[in-house]
């Protein structure tokens, strides 16, 4: 493949890499929610299908190619299985209300009422399922998702790695004061070596990486080449390894100042935590977490060239058992009658972390809120914290008003601050319904 083609190809891709709107070749904006699902579209279908509906490695972080390959991800990229165990299946009973889809709310920015369906169809919603107390009252499947498949979580994965290194903290395993280098001496002279523990598991690092996506010379350019996340051009001489690149990474300041968000933070994690346990992600995370849960299926994670698990935003689960996770969260750790992550790890979450920190990055749509074990505190009367990936992907929990909300999206755009307004409003009424409901 050519130079001047693989270029071509990095200026169309997407997904995990753009912050910005893509469309298809023909429009200027996006297709609506109907329009872009994968039926309406023809993609990858027919025997074979049409050259032009083919989703592959070239397109699958493109819109609207994302609405299926979101869901079909093991088909596009090399991925590792994460077991579901032989245990029995949690029960997750349905009591499902009819008044979910007419409740309304007003969008961040806006003096217009939306509906929660409305809502569904602004954000590109492949898949959602509400829990309160446990029972399932709400669930919806859209495009190319499935109750029996499993779609992307993106940086949801973020807070699977958070919690793993935090249960390990927990147990004496991992000291979260010592530094990186300790465990890791491969890392000893990046911007990682003298960071701590702690300071990469909140992403209060500095680290001379730019995500901005823009820039054709941003670091997160060299890093989706070297996870062969995205196409390499003809040539390419870089990393060819998520390691290798953390490696190369410099120091920008001094750590411990500012929360800012940066996807390496999590795989560095990922590397301290396999060598403090002696094991791959994937199978640390099958043996405590996933196995445990009564998962209905298995789960899979996005890997590299040499079999490195990417913790960064790889990780794939069916919707239901996203939810499974979010309970066990909402439980204080206990969930399928056992005590699957410590209490004391679920209630350092959600004290949340530096809210003078976090404000520094300037997230207009999360006021308040705070970063702490890699997942997202919103420190208010609700004690929300959630698991955030780009495109829409969530796992929403809300203590008080004993909800567990997991979706599943693939919004044109990756930033979530562009669904947001349409969301975090969303799940705040929903949550004042069913508090109201119990009265």
């Amino acid at each position: 493949m050519s130079f001047k083609r693989n270029s071509l190809l990095l200026s169309l891709i997407g997904g995990l890499l753009i912050n910005q709107t893509i469309s298809a070749a023909t429009e200027t904006t996006p297709l609506d929610a109907k329009a872009s699902t994968p039926q309406q579209l023809g993609l990858m279908q027919g025997i074979p299908p049409a050259a032009e509906k083919v989703v592959n490695f070239s397109n699958f972080l493109q819109f609207p190619f994302t609405r299926w390959s979101f869901s079909h991800i093991r088909e596009v990229v090399p991925t590792v299985q994460v077991s579901r165990g032989s245990g029995a299946i949690s029960a997750l009973p349905r009591a499902e209300r009819d008044d979910i889809d007419s409740l309304t709310f007003t969008p961040i920015g806006s003096d217009k009422p939306m509906t929660w369906e409305q809502s569904l169809a602004a954000n590109y919603t492949d898949g959602i399922v509400v829990l309160h107390r446990g029972k399932r009252v709400y669930e919806r499947y859209f495009g190319a998702l499935k109750p029996e498949g499993q779609h992307i979580a993106f940086s949801v994965t973020k807070s699977f790695i958070g919690t793993l290194a935090a249960m390990l903290v927990a147990d004496g395993t991992l000291d979260e004061n010592a530094q990186v280098s300790r465990y890791v001496p491969e890392l000893k002279d990046s911007a990682f070596g003298n960071a701590t523990v702690r300071q990469v598991m909140d992403m209060t690092t500095s680290i001379d990486y730019s995500e901005d996506y823009a820039d054709p010379k941003a670091g997160v350019w060299e890093y989706g080449r070297a996870g062969h996340l995205i196409p390499r051009p003809a040539g390419y001489t870089g990393a060819t390894s998520l390691y290798a690149f953390l490696q190369k990474l410099k120091v920008e300041g001094e750590h411990g100042q500012a929360f800012a968000y940066k996807t390496v933070n999590s795989d560095a994690l990922a590397w301290v935590v396999q060598r403090a346990t002696g094991k791959p992600f994937a199978e640390l995370l099958q043996e405590r977490i996933w196995s445990k849960l009564g998962a209905e299926q298995d789960a899979y994670l996005m890997v590299d060239e040499v079999g490195t698990g990417f913790a960064g935003g790889g990780f794939n689960a069916s919707l239901r058992d996203m939810a499974r996770f979010g309970e066990a969260m909402r439980l204080n750790g206990h969930f399928n009658g056992q005590q699957i992550i410590p209490e004391s790890v679920v209630a350092d979450i959600r004290k949340g972390g530096d809210q003078s920190q976090f404000a520094k990055a300037g997230y207009k749509t999360l006021p308040g809120w705070s970063y702490r074990n890699m997942w997202w505190v919103a420190s208010n009367d609700h004690q929300v914290f959630t698991a955030r990936g780009i495109y829409g992907q969530t796992i929403y929990v809300d203590p008080k008003a004993e909800m567990v909300i997991a979706r599943f999206a693939s919004y044109p755009v990756a930033t979530n601050s562009r669904i947001d307004p349409t969301s975090l409003p969303a799940y705040t009424a929903l949550a004042n319904l069913l508090m109201a409901s119990d009265k």
